[in-house]
């Protein structure tokens, strides 16, 4: 149990949480609620997330840049990623976009207790989903603007990379943008 944390059906029932919400005791964060005086932090954020990680998910894409503190709000459709060896159920819910890919140990860091992805496993996550869709992502800028040097991290990373899916062309869209801001 986090004490700063309420999930529904928990301490409070969905009822409860409601009419506190309406209240002004509580907020809404991620999946669950907080005191509506506490500060958000990851921490939270990342707490937020137990109820759908489990042991064998990791936080990843939009949903780990949330988490990290990069964009504001929470994507509408979280992303989770296997995060071990182990395969577990396979999530059955609209809210979720699961990959059953492994994630390296080093892409992934604890955050109270739930595997989130790196700042820069994020952010090539996103850029290699950009370049799949041929469009401009504006969480990418977002996580950019948050940290600028994950750019050159980001590319090291991929060029360091074993066979990843759009390798070449997220190198690229990375590169093209550290030669705008060299500019």
């Amino acid at each position: 149990m986090w004490p700063f944390l309420y999930f529904s059906g928990d301490r409070l029932s969905t009822a409860e949480l409601s009419a506190a919400r309406l209240d002004g005791h509580v907020v809404e964060i991620g999946e669950a609620y907080m005191p509506a005086d506490a500060v958000e932090t990851r921490e939270l954020r990342a707490a937020s997330f137990r109820g759908l990680t489990g042991a064998h998910r990791a936080v990843s894409h939009a949903s780990a840049a949330w988490v990290h503190g990069a964009i504001p709000d929470p994507p509408l459709i979280h992303a989770l990623q296997r995060a071990g060896r182990t395969r577990g159920a396979f999530p059955v819910d609209a809210r979720i976009r699961f990959r059953d890919v492994e994630l390296p140990a080093s892409d992934v860091e604890m955050i109270s207790g739930v595997a989130v992805t790196t700042p820069v496993r994020t952010l090539v996550d996103l850029v290699r989903d950009a370049v799949t869709v041929a469009a401009p992502s504006r969480v990418v800028d977002d996580v950019l603007a948050w940290r600028p040097e994950l750019l050159g991290e980001a590319i090291a990373w991929l060029e360091a990379a074993g066979p990843v899916h759009h390798k070449r062309a997220a190198a690229a869209e990375l590169r093209r943008r550290q030669e705008d801001v060299t500019r």
